[in-house]
This record gives structure tokens, sequence and C-alpha cells, in this order.
């Protein structure tokens, strides 16, 4: 088994936290090398690297994401080309100095016009793409299909941006096809398993359970944009990160 890796150097930008590193890692070292695992949104790499530092060889790593610009992070929808490809460049590059970029098969487009691109089901789902509600149910209801049973769906920002919450009650929240595993920080984890009875009544109390921790990210986002950081201490965010 290949040793645990460490959170890519923190030079590489994006939004993903050591633990929840730890946890792509964890799930990526328990896959077969039959086994394949496709990410949506690779921003500049570092939830790429774990995945391909932390799999065994032979299991199929797959990162999805048009590098066109847009919806590249926190207040970030609207972005332009020249953006884009300086992500793509930075991706590429940082995947070369992790010695990884053999190991990575990316997929420069759209998730939804890159499932025609992407063959058979996957161990590991991670989903951070665009998180407007319209596409994150896209990639949560499609993507998501693609997982095989006791196989893992990680959605990065559930429970915290507003769409992806949205989108996860509606089709997760009261659904019985995968269970709650729980989150760490807002870095959801389902397992493919069908839930029914008094198991269903329980994942979806599990879920609904985690709605306060979101109205209070949702107000400290507001605080934020307001620069109104008493409040954001008195909801207890420290620092001037985004909340994740």
């Amino acid at each position: 088994m290949p040793a645990v890796p460490r959170l890519p150097p923190v030079d590489i930008e994006g939004w993903l936290t050591d633990d929840q590193a730890q946890v792509l890692s964890d799930r990526a070292r328990e896959l077969t090398p039959s086994d394949q695992i496709v990410e949506i949104g690779s921003y500049r790499g570092r939830s790429a690297i774990v995945f391909a530092t932390a799999a065994r060889e032979g299991v199929r790593v797959v990162a999805i994401d048009p590098h066109a610009g847009n919806d590249r992070g926190p207040q970030q929808i609207r972005g332009s080309s020249a953006e884009g490809q300086a992500d793509h460049d930075a991706f590429l590059s940082n995947l070369a100095r992790a010695g990884v970029r053999d190991r990575v098969r990316h997929v420069r487009l759209p998730s939804q016009q890159a499932l025609s691109q992407v063959d058979g089901t996957a161990g590991v789902v991670y989903v951070d793409g665009a998180h407007r509600y319209g596409p994150a149910r896209a990639d949560i209801e499609q993507w998501g299909a693609r997982v095989r049973a006791q196989g893992t769906l990680l959605i990065h920002d559930a429970f915290s941006s507003i769409g992806v919450t949205l989108a996860i009650t509606r089709l997760l929240l009261l659904g019985g096809e995968f269970a709650y595993v729980g989150r760490t920080g807002s870095l959801a984890e389902y397992r493919r398993e069908r839930v029914r009875g008094v198991a269903r009544l329980r994942n979806t109390l599990r879920q609904a359970a985690q709605l306060p921790w979101f109205l209070r990210n949702v107000l400290v986002k507001v605080a934020l944009v307001a620069r109104l950081r008493p409040l954001a201490r008195l909801l207890g965010h420290r620092g001037r990160a985004w909340p994740y």
C-alpha cells in the first residue's frame, strides 16, 4: 500500500482542508486496481494529487474540469478564458511537480458533457464543480448514478453552499439509494447502498441534523461579504477565509 499522502504544497491554490484531504486519501486507498475515481472540479490540482498519490497502481483517476474561467471558487461564478487557461496550466504543472501527471486523465469539458467521455462505474465520485443549484443537482444525480454498489459519493461544500445543499435536499435527504456516512467540515460522504424502513428515516434525520450548521455558514458568509467580521466571530468563525 502507498504511504498516506500529505496535502499538496500550500502554494497549490484550493479549498480542500487537511482533514478533508485525509478523507479523500482514505477512500482512494480502499479501492482495488480495477476501480476508478472521478472528480468533478479540479481547479489547480489539490484533490487530484491526493487521489493519485493515495490510490493503488492501476486505479484510474479521472479529473473533469473545463478550465473555462467560470465557477472557479467562492464569488467567482463569472471569469475570463485567460483565467481558465491559467488554471489549466497551473493544474498540469502541479500534477507534474507532484509526480502524478501520468496517473491523472484530465477531461477538459463541462461535467455534463464529460459523461459520454468516461466509461464504467466508479468506486469514488467527488463532486466539487459549479455550486449553483442546477449544475450541482445535475452532477450529484448524473455522476452519482455512476457510483458502484458500496462505492463512495463525496460532495464538497455540502451543508455550506446554498445551491449544493438544496441539491442534496432534493436528491439525497429523503432518498433510499445512498447512506449518509457523515461530514468533515463541508465535505459530505455517502455510501451507495439501499436504505429502507427505519434505517431510511434515520438516514434522513442524520442529514437534517446538519441544517443548523448550514444556516450558521450562510450567516457567516453574509457577514463576511458585508464586512461584519465581529458578527462572523460571534458565530464562531475565525480568520478571513471562506467557511469550509
